[in-house]
């Protein structure tokens, strides 16, 4: 009875066999791996995995812990029980009704009840075995003498008349010890292959878990993907309306002229019908004096006034087209934002050179922070060291697209770019953004410009920001800036063409700044 309580314990729910090869849920069930995978399977496109014993859910494929202890449990259970094919064997003398078999003789080769088993013949020759239907096998089929002995030069079963005989000479092993060698081979074989269908699980646990990190990262992906082109959509629509009202504002501006001019020109144009009213009454009389009295009508066609009237004309305003297409240029902004937004890539671990930073910087111990001190720090001089409060990173760039972040203190100032190495340390060039060898992004009283070569361009106002990226593109020769509030904006692109390698620099004045690259 107990047996058979514990071979219920060991049936899988899903198949309703014998564990093979048992694994371990989160909740505690367990299953035959092959079983569970296939529901599993059968759940992937689903977004919720279910236990099928206890229907627990979770979010993530789950991982599948194989159970040592029950592997043991079912190992041990199945060495106990008598193979399915001899389970069914019966006495070969008993042919009235069916009686189970205690044991086979080899020689006989007929199995017996305990009854027949009494009145068998104890001669040595007939060996006897648990019950088995492949008696036959276990005779030599030349001699047809029971196999006592294992070969090992031909790595055969033999007869002691094979090993007298063609066998002669040869190393032979009585059966139970070449038996008994051959199970430690096995055992080591087995071994070896538990030890690789252990690491094979864990390559699929590793590949399982890869998979899942690449699905979270397509999801991230299409999620700023999708944020990108609902920005561009809002940009375009900006844009859009900016360029409308432009036309608009230069279309009624034109208008009020050419409708101002039109009026003054009516009046012109009445002052003149008077006139050719009266000249024609004069015409039309016949008292010469009268006609001769009247005033020089040679001012009635007053020449340059007709031309200070067709410049006016000609003068009018038309649609200023240049400044409706360099507002159409945006657009040129927006592709540059969508060409770094769909760009996704982990961003480049920078760290800070303290042997770079100037006496009036602090840095941080893991060289990810810059902070303005009033307190000298006292570092060695040296030729590679900046006068000022700036610092440059440990890592060059001289190929490939880079980008790094920093996050700023709410107070003080600061500039963030790149240069060469070979920027000045000393001197007032030696400011990044002040020489031709640097170029920076710089926040000062709430107002962005980029600076270089001393020439600084002052950044249309948009809403302070305490995080940027720095994104290169080292063969292109583009280093653009962005700031990272909701949404992203671009701020600003310069192009140059890159003639060394460029460090990450930044320099601080009052406050502090963290580089999260």
């Amino acid at each position: 009875m107990a047996s058979a309580d514990l071979r219920q314990e060991l049936d899988c729910s899903i198949c309703l066999n014998i564990y093979t090869d048992p694994v371990t849920l989160r909740c505690g069930h367990n299953f035959c791996r092959v079983c569970i995978d296939r529901v599993l399977d059968t759940q992937e496109g689903s977004g919720v995995y279910t236990c099928p014993e206890c229907r627990a859910e979770c979010q993530e494929r789950p991982a599948l812990i194989r159970n040592i202890p029950l592997c043991n449990i079912v190992g041990r259970f199945l060495s106990t029980q008598p193979d399915q094919e001899e389970t069914d064997i019966f006495c070969t003398y008993c042919i009235h009704s069916p009686v189970p078999a205690a044991k086979s003789c080899l020689m006989c080769e007929a199995s017996l009840c305990d009854n027949h088993l009494r009145v068998h013949s104890k001669s040595a020759e007939h060996v006897l075995s648990d019950p088995s239907t492949s008696l036959g096998n276990r005779k030599c089929f030349v001699h047809k003498k029971i196999l006592v002995y294992y070969c090992t030069e031909d790595a055969v079963c033999i007869c002691i008349y094979c090993a007298a005989g063609e066998h002669q000479g040869h190393r032979v092993e009585i059966l139970d010890e070449a038996s008994e060698k051959s199970k430690k081979k096995l055992k080591n074989v087995l071994q070896k292959l538990t030890t690789k269908r252990e690491e094979t699980e864990e390559k699929i646990q590793r590949l399982q878990e890869r998979r899942r990190k690449d699905q979270e990262k397509a999801t991230g992906v299409t999620e700023r993907v999708t944020a990108l082109f609902t920005n561009i959509r809002r940009q375009l629509d900006d844009l859009e309306k900016r360029v409308l009202n432009e036309i608009s504002r230069q279309e009624e501006s034109v208008s009020l002229s050419v409708s101002d001019l039109i009026q003054k020109l009516e009046i012109k144009k009445g002052e003149l019908s008077r006139k050719m009213r009266h000249i024609e009454e004069l015409c039309n009389m016949s008292d010469p004096v009268t006609v001769l009295q009247e005033p020089d009508t040679g001012d009635l066609c007053d020449t340059e006034d007709r031309e200070r009237h067709d410049d006016q004309v000609h003068g009018v305003g038309d649609l200023d087209v240049c400044l409706i297409a360099e507002k159409i240029h945006t657009l040129s902004d927006i592709i540059t934002g969508l060409n770094t937004g769909i760009y996704v890539q982990e961003p480049t671990d920078i760290l800070l050179d303290v042997n770079t930073a100037g006496n009036n910087i602090h840095i941080s111990g893991d060289r990810k922070t810059a902070s303005w001190s009033d307190i000298n720090q006292k570092r060695p001089e040296t030729p590679e060291r900046f006068q000022y409060n700036q610092v440059i990173s440990t890592r060059r760039f001289s190929s490939g697209r880079h980008y790094w972040e920093v996050e700023f203190s709410k107070s003080g100032s600061w500039l963030v770019g790149m240069c060469y190495p070979s920027i000045d340390r000393r001197g007032g060039q030696s400011v990044i953004g002040g020489n031709n060898k640097s170029w920076c992004l710089w926040w000062y009283n709430n107002q962005y410009s980029v600076i270089h070569d001393s020439k600084v361009i002052r950044l249309p106002d948009i809403t302070p920001c305490d995080r940027v990226r720095i994104y290169l593109e080292y063969e292109a020769g583009q280093l653009s800036f962005y700031s990272l509030c909701d949404p992203i904006r671009h701020l600003h692109t310069v192009t140059a063409t890159f003639t060394e390698p460029l460090h990450a620099a930044v320099c601080v004045q009052g406050g502090s700044l963290m580089i999260s690259g």
